[in-house]
């Protein structure tokens, strides 16, 4: 059976190879495939701007261009806000108002007394984020703990406020003196020492800025 199917097969006559007009324009061309009866794709036209020829905007480009009007315009401006008060300051002559909670040089506070306020709690190095805080401490003999040593390294520090936040007697703050540029590293390391006579010389401000703040913390 299977032979004699083979046979026929190959008697037949083979029809000749026609291409798909569909499957070409598949494969090679962008445009997607229709039926016969669809209408023809058209593309959309893009829209064209027409340009403008009017004589009353060639008058006026031409009028701007020769008499530089817009020139004329700018130095009206500036003649306009050559009488009005001035808005900038002949620093370092002038400075302008600073804010209660500005943060700038680091200071450490002493009591009306002349006593240190700082504790040696050690909450400040705690929580310094830079890690720019190094405390050393030891008892007293009342039993009381003072601060030996208390350093900051201003070139770590980001002046975020934690030491100040942390703080519970208010010793180590953030005063409001910012010209403080130095020419070497190591005048940037403050000391206790320098610390202390930063906060002699700012207290008031400083305790005039607590109070200020003080029903915001």
């Amino acid at each position: 059976m299977l032979p004699l199917v083979a046979a026929r097969a190959a008697a037949a006559p083979r029809a000749p190879y026609r291409a798909l007009p569909h499957l070409a324009r598949t494969f090679f061309s962008a445009t997607p495939p229709r039926n016969e009866g669809d209408r023809p794709l058209t593309q959309p036209s893009t829209p064209q701007t027409p340009m403008a020829t009017d004589t009353a905007s060639l008058v006026r480009k031409t009028s701007e261009a020769l008499f530089m009007t817009e020139m004329m315009r700018g130095m009206a401006l500036a003649l306009q806000y050559f009488f009005q008060p001035k808005v900038t300051l002949n620093y370092p002559m002038e400075k302008g108002p600073l804010s209660p909670r500005f943060r700038g040089e680091h200071a450490l506070r002493r009591y009306a007394s002349g006593e240190e306020r700082c504790i040696a709690c050690k909450l400040c190095e705690a929580v310094c984020p830079a890690q720019a805080i190094t405390i050393e401490a030891e008892p007293r003999p009342d039993g009381s703990r003072r601060t030996t040593r208390y350093d900051i390294d201003m070139t770590k520090c980001i002046f975020c406020g934690a030491c100040q936040e942390a703080c519970p007697v208010d010793a180590i703050v953030e005063g409001p003196n910012y010209e403080y540029a130095t020419e070497t590293h190591e005048e940037l390391l403050y000391n206790k020492e320098k610390l202390l006579a930063n906060g002699d010389r700012w207290e008031s401000e400083i305790a005039k800025n607590i109070e200020n703040e003080s029903m915001y913390r």
